[in-house]
């Protein structure tokens, strides 16, 4: 189960994210950004975030820990900022805190090298999910210590916003032709034979148990919050042994992958420096 923690101030908001997510400190001297179930994308952003970061997790991939953090809407008192305190009344019980990680930069293709073995691992993993905010554009990849860490996938698992189409979501195509990490060559068959035979019923079961029955209640066509992890676990289940005949990475010629456009590669390069041109 996730660890529940008591936020006891809230240090600054993070403007970068549509949602207003916030940094704030804990009762276990930890410090979280915190995505609110107040906010304006509601609160199956943050079931996607548990069972998209408990999945990523017990797949080998990099993502901050999750935990779930208690939020008093006292803290809007000491707030001088109308939006954060709207935001923070609205917003009281359980949100979800990602761990901060100090020092860490924003992914740059340009500046970080990636294996194709890891490129193909996280685009395997986005094309399982449906994330469709991976791409170059906006990465929501981290590097820390030399690695990379994966974060942001509340606009994951599009299909539980209308679940009467969920019935197509195991066969749904994924274009990865934006992907950050399509210019990396990524193994996806190699991806495929490590990562499917893992997703199991059970083992989708164990991430989908971490969601707090306070975000599953009163879910449109389901008596109970168990029926929605259930859901999840069967559309996840059946779309895993498929997902790498469902990637679409454009059309890269024969000795080059898929690569953003060319203003982006060819960033930063100066006249007489001799960087090839990756156009």
């Amino acid at each position: 189960m996730l660890a529940e923690v008591t936020a006891t101030r809230y240090v600054t908001p993070l403007r970068e994210g549509g949602s207003l997510p916030g940094l704030l400190e804990t009762d276990d001297l930890g410090t979280y950004v915190v995505k609110f179930t107040g906010a304006g994308q509601g609160r199956r952003t943050l079931v996607a975030e548990v069972i998209c970061g408990g999945l990523a997790r017990l797949l080998g991939l990099r993502v901050p820990d999750l935990a779930v953090v208690q939020v008093d809407p006292v803290l809007a008192l000491a707030e001088p900022d109308e939006e954060v305190q709207e935001l923070l009344k609205a917003s009281g019980g359980p949100n979800l805190g990602m761990d901060f990680l100090p020092g860490s930069l924003g992914f740059d293709p340009l500046a970080y090298e990636v294996a194709a073995a890891e490129a193909g691992r996280i685009l395997w993993f986005d094309a399982l999910v449906g994330n469709v905010d991976r791409s170059w554009r906006n990465p929501n990849l981290l590097v820390w210590h030399g690695d990379l860490w994966l974060i942001d996938h509340g606009a994951s698992l599009i299909w539980h916003h209308n679940w009467t189409n969920s019935g197509t979501a195991a066969g749904r195509p994924y274009d990865a032709s934006d992907h950050a990490l399509a210019l990396f060559g990524p193994d996806l068959a190699a991806a495929a034979d490590a990562l499917a035979p893992q997703v199991t019923p059970a083992l989708l079961d164990h991430v989908a148990a971490d969601v707090p029955d306070d975000w599953l209640v009163d879910e449109p066509g389901f008596a109970h919050p168990d029926e929605v992890r259930a859901a999840y676990t069967r559309v996840l289940a059946e779309r895993a042994p498929r997902v790498h005949e469902l990637v679409r990475l454009g059309a890269p010629t024969p000795d080059r992958p898929p690569r953003p456009p060319g203003w982006l590669t060819s960033w930063g390069e100066q006249p007489g420096s001799g960087a090839a041109d990756t156009r």
